[in-house]
């Protein structure tokens, strides 16, 4: 056996509590290498000289071109455990302890893994409500701004006249097509019609309406059963929000205005008043400094801060816009300011890879460790999904899929946000049914589907639908493509809703689909045999 191939991380994914009395320990070797592996355990707190191990089989769940993956799920009342494994390959024996590979001895009580404490918090556990959840991505400058109406144009470059009030009078219609939870993309005062500069976390964009009208979505909303969460963007701020103000549109100086502003210490300058940390160097999104006390008070913990401010007025949690770019202990306060605020609040990452092993800014990410995010945005499947129905072999979706479940706390794999298409992602009916994308973008923003391309994609997108409504998560649905949007990149795949002009066959399935997902709890909670991932085009390439 090769050492070299063998690996184990304490505190992570290949080792956690569900509970206070259950754990999973996972193991990965090479391929073939070990015939049999066992996982040896004590209570590390016990006074006696030598720890006594109890020992369990470990079980193959897993393999790989390269690796082999065990796992052991273990049942105690201890708390604080030590422990090691053991591999054969029927001709040696190989003990793995902390950072030791020995074929005999007995290592000291410091050579073990560790798990120091199954603290509660330490435990993904997710609000109850999220695991039947059935998500309507709404872009509300693009929804509408009445009864089944929005007036405004449909190039998608300036605001296209979207509403709060225009939500709300359409909750009937999310209803029926079984959504029972909305999620906002931004609403607070912007300078673009996307909304991702903020000017002021106080006010919603007086083009989209007032805080009462919020109020009075969420209020309708939850008469309707729905949920409501909004989307937090908190690592930058517009140029000309009232906190930099770079053009001194607001009377009080901001942070590019004068060193006395209180907002300077928000913002990183270099030097000041014209150079400055941006999120991706886009001068117009100024980066904030999330260690900065005073930010950290007004987003998170005052009494009436913007997390706070806006569940008092209804909202169910936040969505955490780029939150690889959020420090892992802003995160976490976040978390505890819903708890505080709304024991059954949510709150959302946006993390575009396998969060269980990201690693942004040189850190491994602990999103999914029971102090921060309650679940992730599963663009993994979204990504597995579209290169399956690309004419990708079905293994792969399996292999990528049975990654992240491994990867994930079950309570994560349950609650992911799964989805076929985002504000920042082409319409996955356009990106199902072309075969040539045009190479400029005016040629792609005059783009429509041909007959023959229409009726590939909306084959493919039923198939796709029925994976994504049948699949443990959340299924999420961007406003429109349950309607037959079509469009490549933003803003291209931010249209205008297309009321009266659905395509209501399209229409007709995801409203089935979504009453299977409401009334067959086997949809929504159940188990996930995959019995074979073999490639056979599109027709039957997956048992379930």
């Amino acid at each position: 056996m090769n050492p070299a191939t063998i690996y184990h991380r304490p505190l992570s994914e290949f080792a956690f509590a569900t509970d206070g009395t259950h754990y999973v320990f996972r193991l990965r070797t090479g391929k073939g290498e070990a015939r049999s592996c066992r996982f040896f355990y004590a209570d590390r707190a016990a006074m006696a000289p030598e720890l006594d191990f109890a020992c369990l089989p470990m079980k193959k769940i897993r393999e790989d071109r390269y690796f082999d993956w065990y796992e052991v799920r273990l049942e105690t009342k201890l708390e604080r455990i030590a422990y090691w494994f053991e591999l054969s390959d029927g001709a040696e024996t190989l003990c793995y302890f902390g950072d030791c590979y020995e074929m005999a001895g007995t290592p000291t009580r410091a050579d073990y893994f560790q798990l120091p404490f199954n603290h509660r918090a330490d435990r993904l556990s997710v609000p109850e409500w999220t695991k039947d959840a059935v998500v309507y991505n709404i872009f509300p400058d693009s929804f509408a701004d009445g009864f089944r109406t929005l007036s405004g144009g449909s190039d998608g470059k300036t605001g296209l006249g979207g509403t709060i009030r225009g939500v709300t009078e359409n909750l009937d219609y999310i209803a029926s097509m079984g959504f029972n939870c909305i999620y906002l993309n931004p609403i607070f005062a912007a300078e673009s019609y996307h909304r991702y500069d903020t000017l002021d976390y106080y006010q919603v964009d007086p083009h989209m309406g007032s805080k009462e009208d919020v109020r009075a979505l969420v209020e309708k909303a939850h008469s309707l059963g729905i949920r409501v969460l909004l989307d937090g963007v908190f690592n930058h701020t517009g140029s000309n929000s009232r906190y930099f103000n770079a053009d001194g549109f607001y009377p009080e100086p901001g942070a590019a205005q004068s060193k006395d502003s209180p907002y300077f210490p928000w913002y990183s300058f270099h030097p000041w008043p014209t150079e400055y940390d941006a999120w991706w160097g886009i001068h117009t999104l100024p980066a904030v400094n999330e260690d900065a006390p005073d930010y950290r008070r007004f987003i998170i913990s005052d009494e009436d801060s913007v997390v706070r401010r806006w569940l008092r007025c209804g909202a169910d949690g936040w969505r955490l816009d780029v939150a690889d770019e959020l420090p892992d202990d802003f995160i976490a306060a976040i978390r505890s300011a819903i708890a505080r605020e709304k024991p059954d609040g949510y709150l959302l990452g946006e993390v575009w890879e396998d969060g269980s092993n990201k690693i942004a800014y040189s850190r491994r990410r602990r999103y999914l460790l029971g102090r921060e995010t309650h679940g992730l945005m599963n663009y993994p499947f979204r990504t597995a999904l579209l290169a399956w129905l690309g004419g990708g072999d079905a293994a792969d979706f399996r292999r990528g899929m049975e990654t992240i479940r491994e990867n994930y706390p079950p309570a994560a794999f349950y609650g992911a946000m799964n989805f076929l298409g985002t504000h920042d992602t082409a319409r996955i009916l356009t990106l199902l049914g072309a075969e040539d994308i045009p190479a400029d973008k005016p040629e792609r923003a005059a783009y429509r589907l041909s007959p023959a391309a229409l009726a590939r994609g909306q084959q493919k997108l039923r198939l796709a639908g029925m994976l994504l409504y049948s699949f443990p998560g959340s299924p999420t649905l961007y406003y429109g493509d349950e309607a037959g949007m079509q469009g490549f990149e933003d803003p291209l795949n931010r249209g205008t809703y297309p009321w009266g002009q659905e395509d209501e066959a399209l229409l007709a399935f995801f409203r089935q689909v979504g009453k299977l997902r409401q009334t067959r709890p086997s949809l929504r909670r159940g188990p996930l045999p995959v019995r074979a991932g073999r490639r056979a085009g599109h027709r039957a390439p997956l048992r379930w």
